[in-house]
């Protein structure tokens, strides 16, 4: 048997399992789809978003890209934030970077990636603003865990001068913004930064008039 069939095989021995202990439970999984958490983390295969966090499926509607970044042209990002924001209207959005992430590696140097490296461009700018503290860092392992950190916090701030964000804020005080940092060495994951709704933390050339705001 190949790995592609071992899949097949795991999923089918993970279906049954489920019926087996709750004969209800892709019942319900199917009815709807209401979840509190949105999650934007790393595509990193490591890094999964239900186990991290030991939620059923469900319960947290997800987006990953390379190295949790927010890209303010990248409709496809947009899409489901508009989605889990406005329509799902989750409660809270978690950004997720985790240590030893090869995405943050990379941007710290100046390899040629070709196409990636324009995706590793805002984590260099992340690194140009906190330059001065992540170089004093004596280990290599150390300045990249310190730009993660850095990335998520950025990445946070970047979230909130959205215009869809601001919406929300304004129209149902939520959703919370949390930026959290993992640890693949012991599972578990540091708290960055968390931003309630609040206008006076965006700097005021990033705050729409929301009352000229159609979309």
């Amino acid at each position: 048997m190949n790995d592609y069939e071992n899949l097949i095989k795991q999923n089918k021995s993970w279906s049954e399992e489920k019926i087996a202990s709750d004969k209800n439970f892709f019942d319900r999984l199917a009815a709807q789809q209401k979840p509190k958490f949105f999650w934007i983390g790393c595509s990193d295969s490591r890094v999964p978003a239900n186990q991290i966090t030991g939620t059923a499926p469900g319960e947290i509607f997800v987006h990953r890209n390379i190295a949790n970044v927010i890209v303010h042209t990248d409709l496809n990002f947009l899409s489901v934030l508009q989605y889990a924001v406005e329509i799902l209207e989750v409660e809270h959005i978690i950004v997720c970077g985790h240590y030893g992430c090869g995405g943050v590696e990379a941007a710290l140097t100046n390899n040629n990636y070709g196409l990636i490296n324009k995706w590793l461009k805002d984590i260099k700018e992340v690194y140009k603003v906190h330059q001065a503290e992540i170089d004093c860092i004596p280990t290599h392992e150390g300045r990249v865990d310190k730009l993660v950190e850095f990335n998520v916090i950025e990445q946070c701030q970047d979230l909130i001068t959205t215009s869809i964000i601001q919406k929300s804020w304004k129209n149902r005080k939520a959703p919370i913004i949390h930026g959290w940092a993992y640890g693949l060495n012991n599972g578990l994951v540091k708290e960055l930064v968390n931003l309630e709704p609040d206008f006076e933390q965006i700097h005021p050339i990033y705050r729409f008039d929301l009352d000229q705001l159609n979309s």
